[in-house]
């Protein structure tokens, strides 16, 4: 199922294969018009991870909190562009309105972004 100009269901689905709920969906629906923004204005995106149920995600030692749990978060890398470019682009593109995202993690190797409605920010990386 398409859900934007350049993202399907299938890139948000859960590893593990099970199946989304409706509110998930839901919430799919919302963060890939997000990503379809990123998209248009910084190239190709790929989704490592998106919806992930409390199985999965605890499998992977991730909390019960995470907004992956909601389908509310996407960790995406973008061709050509390092994970701390990637999250600086997206902190820009949240000061300029563009985009509502209020997690962004910094990672090593990816660049973590939810639609939770408060500010959350976090770095990861090895420094």
């Amino acid at each position: 199922m398409r859900l934007t100009n350049n993202f399907y269901l299938h890139e948000f689905e859960c590893r593990c294969g099970c199946e989304m709920t409706r509110d998930v969906i839901e919430n799919v629906f919302e963060l890939s018009d997000e990503l379809q923004v990123l998209r248009d204005l910084y190239g190709a995106i790929h989704i490592n991870s998106a919806y992930r149920c409390k199985e999965h995600n605890s499998s992977i030692g991730s909390k019960d909190t995470s907004q992956h749990v909601l389908g509310k978060a996407a960790d995406i890398t973008i061709n050509g562009i390092s994970p701390g470019e990637v999250a600086d682009a997206i902190e820009e593109s949240i000061t300029e309105g563009k985009v509502m995202f209020g997690g962004v993690g910094r990672y090593d190797t990816f660049t973590h972004v939810d639609i939770r409605t408060n500010k959350a920010r976090w770095d990861n990386t090895k420094k």
